[in-house]
């Protein structure tokens, strides 16, 4: 490998392969240190600086993974960045979502494709944006569905996107608790 990014890629795709190993081990009752990829309840995620700049190791209850800011604001460009990482989660449920009620219908729907965008309309240019909140997030969602459908299962494939988990969640009431300790 000729590139510093090629091979912390590399690294940190074996470092994946093995804590996968790690894991099997401690469900087998053998004795392994804490750490990465620990096992977390179903739903929870840990997130843990890398080389305290932006990269972060991610770690849920089965898989870890790398977040991190593209090289031009000062990142390694290891993984993706905050705003991709939420894009994935409303793509991918939206993916999921689809794709459950098409197969629970028998409908013939051969490839769902889902692409994101986000952006921020700011002050005055924004025609969404209240006088208390001077700037809105907006996501763009593309769905593309391969497949001999009628208008009507395309047009109930649509509703049925907005009903994805994760778009209930960022549509919904939010609260974010949060608590500082210190080691």
């Amino acid at each position: 490998m000729t590139s510093k990014q090629d091979a912390e890629y590399v690294a940190q795709s074996i470092a994946t392969w093995a804590n996968r190993l790690v894991e099997e081990n401690r469900e087998k009752g053998n004795d392994v240190s804490e750490g990465e990829g620990s096992l977390l309840e179903k739903g929870s995620v840990v997130v843990e600086e890398r080389n305290h700049v932006f990269s972060q190791n991610v770690a849920s209850d089965h898989h870890v993974w790398v977040a991190d800011e593209p090289l031009e604001i000062g990142g390694s460009n290891l993984g993706p960045d905050p705003y991709e990482h939420l894009l994935a989660a409303l793509g991918s449920c939206t993916s999921m979502t689809i794709r459950m009620y098409a197969n629970r219908k028998k409908w013939p729907v051969e490839h769902v494709k889902v692409s994101l965008s986000h952006q921020r309309d700011h002050g005055k240019d924004c025609l969404r944006c209240d006088t208390e909140n001077p700037q809105v997030d907006v996501i763009s969602r593309k769905i593309t569905l391969t497949g001999k459908l009628s208008e009507e299962q395309t047009q109930r494939l649509l509703e049925i996107a907005d009903r994805c988990p994760v778009h209930k969640t960022l549509h919904g009431k939010l609260i974010i608790d949060t608590e500082i300790s210190k080691n």
